[in-house]
């Protein structure tokens, strides 16, 4: 059985993520979508938000569960025995990070394999930090984000 950790911040869950994670299931016997805790980031959702979101909104997967942790991606791969890290790649400027990464995870510990997604076209401008902005502005994000995260928004940004 192949396990495979989505790792990422989540905040919010994006439509993006949710077309990674519904491909990710079809693929991998095991998929654990990992909440991390992003210290260079301030996050508008806690860990627990994000995680219920994240169980909301993937509930429809029996293959998936939402984790969170707070250490090294590669020590919490060992602790889930983990072989494969998904990351989503939306552009181009995306690969030289994810790349950086990932030969950093290969060096911490090499029988961890990273597993490169595209993101589906329609989704390769999105990100949290987009969704956030406009939903800051009290316009429609609908098109973005699942339901259950557009009514979450909402009550963030209530007027």
């Amino acid at each position: 059985m192949v396990t495979a950790v989505y790792p990422g911040s989540f905040d919010p869950v994006t439509n993006g993520h949710l077309d990674i994670i519904s491909r990710s299931a079809k693929r991998f016997d095991h998929v654990i979508v990992a909440v991390l805790t992003n210290s260079s980031k301030q996050s508008l959702f806690s860990v627990e938000e994000r995680k219920q979101l994240l169980q909301e909104v993937t509930a429809e997967f029996s293959n998936v569960v939402v984790d969170s942790f707070d250490n090294l991606l590669v020590d919490y791969m060992v602790s889930q025995q983990a072989s494969i890290i998904i990351r989503g790649l939306r552009a181009v400027s995306d690969f030289e990070y994810e790349l950086q990464m990932a030969s950093t995870n290969r060096t911490l510990n090499d029988e961890i394999e990273t597993f490169f997604m595209m993101t589906n076209p329609i989704y390769s401008f999105l990100s949290s930090s987009i969704v956030k902005e406009i939903a800051r502005y009290h316009a429609s994000v609908s098109e973005l984000v699942p339901a259950p995260v557009e009514q979450a928004l909402r009550l963030k940004f209530k007027p």
